[in-house]
């Protein structure tokens, strides 16, 4: 089985299928930022980095300089990818308004299932869903926004 070196790229950063098909490796991405003027490794799963880079156009700065606040301002005995995740849901909760979520569609959980191609049965665990995972590779192309996708449309979730 010829294997592309996209996909090698996919394996290599953010997990996927090894030879026996088994769904086995992280889906996280580990990247190098600086932190304070020290460089550190962080794995966090390809939706926060994209929130971070999102973050950071917003602010006009860089995804270090966050990292470097997130650094100053957590509890010394939280990690700081914790912390990045923390950080990262209370960002977006302090935008949040009612509005907002009526445009998504929220407030009806039967909606939320329907975002996530979900039925009862599969929450009951009488049928499998057609994705086993939200990170698989199909679903990480699916759910993470294109250039294209307006950026305050939520609905995917």
């Amino acid at each position: 089985m010829a294997v592309s070196s996209e996909d090698q790229v996919y394996d290599a950063q953010e997990g996927g299928q090894n030879d026996e098909g088994d769904n086995n490796r992280s889906t996280l991405i580990s990247r190098n930022i600086t932190v304070l003027g020290r460089r550190t490794s962080v794995r966090l799963e390809p939706e926060m980095w994209n929130a971070l880079r999102e973050i950071a156009r917003r602010e006009k700065c860089k995804i270090h300089d966050i990292c470097s606040l997130i650094q100053l301002r957590k509890n010394r005995y939280t990690s700081l990818t914790a912390a990045i995740r923390v950080f990262l849901m209370l960002y977006y909760r302090a935008a949040v308004t009612e509005e907002g979520h009526e445009r998504a569609g929220h407030g009806n959980f039967n909606n939320m299932m329907q975002r996530a191609h979900m039925t009862r049965d599969m929450m009951r665990g009488q049928r499998e869903p057609e994705v086993k995972s939200l990170y698989d590779r199909d679903s990480i192309r699916k759910l993470t926004p294109s250039p294209n996708d307006d950026p305050t449309d939520r609905r995917r979730f």
